[in-house]
């Protein structure tokens, strides 16, 4: 993993907009409604997305690029289209901080008692399609040819926390067995990234986003217990991945709300930080955690980490002023080491491609916020 050695780096947490064909494509495909003529062109239109959000983000100034997560419905559902033993319907999901504002919700025409539901695990875990991340593999590398000038390339991918928190267990005996199970499993979808030569990211809503979404009814010393077991999946999938090859992202939920229940960043970052990833992406600059920067004024990084916080907020259509993105930058750069600090984004632009928050117009002036900013705050650290 690149260090921001003589200036500081630019990155961004995965998820980017895609084109409304694609999009459109994507909506069927999860829906199981794809028809022949369309499995003809998603192919075409997946390789010509990506090629273009990569051509994009080089042209933006941001130096740790990916694919843009143009071939995934989600972040983390993809997943059912990869492995077997997924099936029915799980649990519905509660966002809990909408129960203590139900009139809020129901403006938005949400039930808050039941969010979302998915699929479940109704059988054994196998990775049945290893041709859908070769063909990922493929596209971005074929995007970075086109489009040369990054520093470096990543992959995201679901952790196998974030898998377990919305794709509900009704196979395995117990969450820990669940887990393990999932991480099998999907170290071949790591290991296969890491082999292409990029760095592979997890993404970890769970470790934050999972103690409203899925324990809100846990004490909280019960899930701080749990979120160690997810850890430990993370270490077991990685643990033929050097450590500087990995990063990992964490997240309190990518969605305008209350918040009201996050966990504080100060309970769980001993636990986070216990985790084999090298880079620790993470929600720096919303309203209810731009405040958590001071935690790394008492909490040491270990040897060999690094920070990737958000400096631009993933929930609103605001273009951040390149100073205040330059301000979130330096503050935490004095505290921990300019270069253990990459500068990133919140979260992803298209977590789900149907769920569009920021408009990609917007999203590019943000990526240009954030170039500028990172090239301001360069300016104050080296000189």
């Amino acid at each position: 993993m690149q260090r921001s050695t003589d200036r500081i780096l630019t990155t961004h947490t995965g998820s980017l907009p895609r084109p409304e064909a694609l999009t459109a494509l994507l909506v069927k495909l999860d829906h199981g409604e794809l028809t022949d003529a369309d499995r003809e062109v998603f192919p075409g239109e997946v390789r010509a997305a990506v090629n273009d959000v990569v051509a994009r983000q080089v042209a933006a100034g941001i130096d740790v690029v990916n694919d843009g997560e143009q071939s995934k419905v989600s972040y983390s559902t993809y997943v059912t289209e990869r492995v077997s033993g997924f099936g029915g319907t799980g649990r519905a999901l509660v966002i809990a901080d909408y129960l203590d504002y139900p009139e809020y919700a129901a403006s938005l025409g949400i039930d808050p008692s039941k969010i979302m539901a998915y699929p479940a695990c109704i059988g054994e875990l196998s990775y049945d399609h290893p041709e859908a991340v070769a063909t990922d593999l493929a596209n971005l590398s074929s995007a970075l040819e086109s489009s040369p000038g990054a520093t470096e390339a990543f992959m995201s991918c679901a952790s196998p926390g974030v898998i377990s928190c919305f794709l509900q267990n009704q196979h395995y005996p117990d969450h820990e067995s669940y887990l393990q199970a999932i991480a099998e499993v999907m170290k071949t979808e790591y290991d296969a990234i890491h082999a292409a030569g990029y760095l592979v990211q997890l993404d970890c809503p769970d470790l934050a986003m999972g103690r409203h979404l899925q324990f809100n009814d846990l004490p909280l010393a019960d899930w701080l217990k749990t979120i160690r077991l997810h850890i430990d999946a993370i270490n077991t999938a990685t643990r033929d991945i050097p450590a500087d090859r990995l990063r990992m992202h964490l997240c309190w939920g990518n969605y305008e709300g209350p918040h009201t229940r996050d966990v504080n960043l100060s309970d769980i970052v001993d636990i986070v930080l216990s985790a084999r990833p090298a880079g620790l992406s993470f929600e720096a600059s919303n309203p209810r955690h731009e405040h958590e920067w001071r935690v790394w004024e008492d909490v040491k990084i270990p040897d060999g980490k690094v920070l990737i916080p958000g400096v631009i907020d993933s929930t609103n259509n605001y273009v951040e002023h390149p100073q205040l993105v330059a301000d979130r930058i330096t503050r935490l750069a004095k505290i921990v080491g300019r270069e253990n600090v990459i500068a990133s984004t919140d979260c992803g632009f298209g977590t789900a491609a149907q769920l569009i928050n920021v408009h990609p117009q917007i999203t590019w002036a943000k990526f240009a916020a954030l170039t500028e900013g990172a090239q301001l705050a360069s300016r104050s650290l080296w000189g």
